[in-house]
């Protein structure tokens, strides 16, 4: 079995939710549920050995995909932006059940790849902290430094809605990335702050002129953790060619995002999707960037994923696949998971 570091999921949001409505977090991930993507027993059967954990803040409405026009195309409106003290209240209560799974060795919080591998390699699931949009942090950044002190060791400046930090692109097909500014000043002095402290930056949910301002400023490797290819399936959150570019000039990486609406040409959100166009899409990666260059970003309990994968326990299906598309072992030891322990490490100043 290969074992896999994921670039992205959700299962914080979910035990989250699933505390709010009376479930014990610690209880469901230990003991394993029906609901949702991932918990310890389908990892464990996945393969799956650990991945950046999002502490993602949800706006008080449900987000939903507005519904495709005759012709497929839908332009899903960005969110409203958040107010910091909501943010920082979800976050803080996130942030408390990631230390609750490590605390009752769930999971282990990992800050560092030395203790990634070692939590991988004796069968746990490696856990490092990832906030996607900056909401609960301050224009001062003084919450960013105790998020630091939390564990919190990657970050996405905006998800698909804008703050004090960035814009964020919209959930839209056919769409261009660039749908408008980039980065604030207080984006930009974020940026800094993230390559001092060694904080890794995540492009997945910021306009192309947020991604470019970003690569002016960075020290780091140009990471998109949860991204597809534009050429293939035109929404807006996938990267363009140059873009693609770009991140194999840094040596960064793209973690093959399992959302359908990311990985269908016709970009439907319906989980009848076959793992070929999975397979497609890491083709063209590893063919425009480089074996080097391409990882995996699940986006398991946060998008619709296919029915053939299902949830975490499903991961090897899609490893499979690539095997029999002729991807040697070498090859899928770098997409599973060493290519992502080598970006972190090289934002992590190791």
């Amino acid at each position: 079995m290969d074992l896999i570091f994921d670039g992205h999921n959700d299962v914080l949001l979910r035990l989250w939710r699933g505390r709010k409505d009376g479930t014990d977090p610690v209880r469901e991930f230990i003991n394993g549920t029906s609901s949702g993507h991932i918990d310890g027993p389908r990892a464990k059967r996945g393969g799956l050995g650990g991945g950046l954990c999002a502490v993602y803040v949800p706006s008080p409405h449900d987000f939903v995909l507005k519904e495709p026009d005759a012709n497929g195309h839908y332009t899903t409106p960005l969110d409203p932006p958040l107010e910091r003290p909501f943010s920082l209240d979800i976050a803080l209560e996130m942030i408390s059940i990631a230390h609750q799974l490590d605390q009752a060795r769930a999971w282990t919080l990992c800050q560092s790849t030395t203790q990634i591998r070692q939590v991988m390699a004796d069968g746990g699931f490696a856990a490092v902290l990832h906030m996607e949009g900056c909401e609960a942090i301050d224009a001062n950044l003084d919450a960013l430094e105790v998020f630091y002190a939390a564990g919190l060791r990657s970050l996405g400046p905006v998800w698909s809605r804008h703050n004090i930090f960035g814009h964020g692109v919209p959930f839209a097909f056919p769409s261009s990335p660039d749908t408008g500014p980039g980065l604030t000043d207080l984006g930009r002095e974020l940026v800094r702050r993230c390559n001092k402290l060694g904080i890794l930056i995540d492009l997945a949910h910021i306009t192309e002129q947020g991604f470019w301002d970003v690569t002016k400023l960075s020290d780091q490797p140009l990471i998109a953790s949860h991204s597809n290819v534009h050429a293939l399936t035109p929404v807006a959150r996938n990267l363009t060619d140059k873009q693609l570019d770009a991140i194999r000039e840094s040596r960064g990486l793209v973690g093959l995002n399992y959302a359908v609406t990311m990985l269908r040409p016709d970009g439907r959100d319906n989980a009848d999707t076959p793992l070929s166009l999975m397979v497609r899409h890491i083709d063209y990666l590893v063919e425009r960037m480089g074996i080097d260059c391409v990882a995996l970003g699940s986006d398991f309990d946060g998008a619709t994923i296919p029915a053939a994968i299902a949830d975490a326990a499903g991961n090897q299906r899609l490893v499979e696949a690539l095997r029999t598309a002729g991807y040697s072992a070498d090859d899928l030891r770098k997409i599973c998971r060493d290519n992502w322990l080598r970006v972190l490490a090289s934002a992590w100043h190791e």
